[in-house]
């Protein structure tokens, strides 16, 4: 039976008055709520009974409980899932819990290779919400063409990006090469949820070649790169290239691709031709988050003036925003601050804001906050006020309230939303064999009891550019893995029920690059294929790596 006729034999069996289910206790109850269940469209007033953190029943029945939340006049949906947050920390994830997520993951950048399972084991027992982590490129990058040690989390990617430039601008050899493959390697054997790509800061430094045999280790273990692509940010036309590479290397591998927030220019293209691929079979998914700004470092390479202001046509004046002071750079003050500190978090504005609203409409795509940290972090502690928190992008407080607020007001149907936030990150990592993702992201019997509770005509985002830190209202109950961890909007201190999202440990699928391999692959007879070379006659470019045979 597959996982979708199990999922309506379940809705079908839950809506059957079961006299059973009345005289049971459950551990917790939630009854009167508006239960709608994305995968299956089920969209009915219900009770859920929940026991030993699963959806027990959901029904129309009296069901009485331990723990009980009366939902009347809320919404009771999956948790909410977040696959592109850059900042698991305990202060932060108090702002993820008030904005309804229950499980945050970093997708596009990730954490280095061999300290994969270090990072999960730091979190087992002491995380709020559910946790996981990808493989990241970058890192594996600054480790091997920088000599950066210290990189063991995604905060570490701003002392890697100080530390030299190797990490984006350097094209390895052949040897160099392999050994990025090898440390990324290391983080997939130990249940890493696919690589991170910032492969837009390395532009320069990485090649076509790198970046097809990065899918192809991702492809060997099923699993997928998430890229923040070659061009981004760039034209409606370069944006859709980037991501053509990530999605013809993605069909050619018959591998798994996601693309990091593509809401910018070419965002239409770029639906299409993930939808177009779906059709087909291939297992590729985009996500957005609901702001016309982005956020990244002032050292960013796209910020340069000959990309920013000579290729792209944007003036710093009215683009480039100070994080912490909120003033406007312009090109000379940008290039004082880089002096004094180049990975200073600067807003970045390239989008109108009318655009958002199509955003939140299209079918299939994920809700992401692109979750950025807070700097400095030193004194932060779990008591630290919102308004106190340091400054912030608003996204990584504000994105699923934002996003239900401006359903309301434009008349978005609900349940796009409720997909959008939860089955449509859900379902993808799902297919790729990840249990923990088979078993959230819905609301039926016998699936994870991560639920958010919201009031949809309540619903509202209070972040701004201004102070980022501010949470989002009327999402007053929020229940990870059957516990309650948020309770009359309030997160509980001390309550920290979140499990690690991580494919189990597994052998070594790493297979090196070497050119006798690759000519014996791809060639019948070099020298008869207009000047393909032969290995050791003369310096040759294997798939643009600087890779001279001797």
């Amino acid at each position: 039976m597959s996982l979708r006729t199990r999922a309506l034999v379940g809705v079908i069996a839950a809506a059957v008055v079961i006299s059973a289910s009345s005289a049971e206790d459950y551990d917790l109850v939630i009854t009167n709520g508006r239960v709608m269940d994305p995968e299956t469209r089920y969209d009915s007033i219900a009770n859920v009974g929940i026991s030993a953190g699963r959806i027990a029943v959901i029904t129309q029945d009296k069901i009485s409980g331990k723990q009980a939340i009366d939902a009347a006049g809320h919404v009771v949906a999956p948790g909410f899932i977040d696959t592109h947050w850059h900042y698991d920390r305990p202060w932060s994830n108090k702002l993820a819990l008030r904005d309804g997520r229950t499980s945050v993951m970093d997708l596009e950048v990730g954490t280095n290779g061999p300290y994969i399972d270090h990072w999960y084991r730091s979190r087992a027992g002491s995380n709020q919400v559910n946790y996981g982590q990808a493989v990241a490129h970058e890192l594996a990058r600054s480790t091997v063409l920088s000599g950066f040690e210290g990189a063991r989390d995604t905060r570490s990617v701003v002392e890697a990006r100080a530390a030299g430039t190797g990490w984006c601008c350097r094209r390895p050899t052949l040897e160099e090469g392999n050994r990025i493959l090898q440390v990324l390697d290391e983080g997939l054997q130990a249940g890493g949820l696919g690589i991170g790509s910032t492969v837009g800061y390395m532009r320069d430094g990485v090649s076509a070649r790198e970046f097809f045999e990065l899918q192809r280790l991702a492809g060997r273990y099923g699993r997928q790169v998430g890229a923040h692509f070659r061009y981004t940010p760039g034209t409606d036309t370069t944006e859709a290239n980037g991501i053509q590479e990530l999605l013809a290397n993605a069909a050619a591998l018959g591998a798994p691709a996601l693309a990091n927030h593509f809401n910018n220019p070419g965002y239409n293209l770029v639906h299409e031709l993930l939808l177009r691929m779906r059709e087909r079979g291939m297992n590729v998914w985009g996500e957005i988050y609901p702001y016309a700004a982005g956020s990244t470092a002032l050292n960013a390479v796209f910020l340069e003036p000959e990309v920013w202001v000579d290729t792209l046509g944007y003036k710093y004046e009215d683009t480039i925003q100070d994080v912490a002071t909120g003033e406007w750079y312009t090109q000379e003050t940008r290039a004082r601050m880089m002096a004094k500190d180049p990975v200073r978090p600067v807003l970045v504005f390239k989008m109108p804001e009318s655009a958002i609203v199509d955003w939140l409409k299209l079918p299939g795509v994920s809700l992401v906050t692109d979750g950025m940290p807070m700097l400095p972090d030193d004194d932060l502690t779990w008591d630290t006020p919102y308004d106190k928190l340091p400054n912030t992008h608003p996204r990584g407080a504000g994105s699923y309230a934002k996003a239900l607020r401006l359903a309301r007001e434009n008349n978005i149907p609900l349940m796009q939303i409720v997909a959008m936030s939860s089955y449509n990150s859900a379902r993808p990592l799902g297919e790729m064999g990840l249990k923990s993702m088979q078993e959230r992201g819905r609301m039926q019997e016998g699936m994870v009891a991560d639920i958010t509770v919201f009031d949809p005509d309540a619903v509202t985002d209070h972040a701004t550019y201004e102070k980022g830190t501010l949470p989002s209202t009327g999402i007053p109950y929020v229940v990870v893995n059957g516990v309650i961890v948020v309770k009359d909007s309030q997160v509980l201190k001390g309550v920290n029920p979140g499990q690690p999202i991580r494919f189990d440990p597994v052998k070594s699928r790493f297979e090196p690059i070497t050119l006798d391999g690759w000519y014996k692959t791809y060639y019948a007879a070099p020298i008869d294929l207009g000047g393909g070379g032969v290995p050791g006659s003369q310096p040759v470019q294997m798939g643009d790596m600087d890779i001279h045979v001797h």
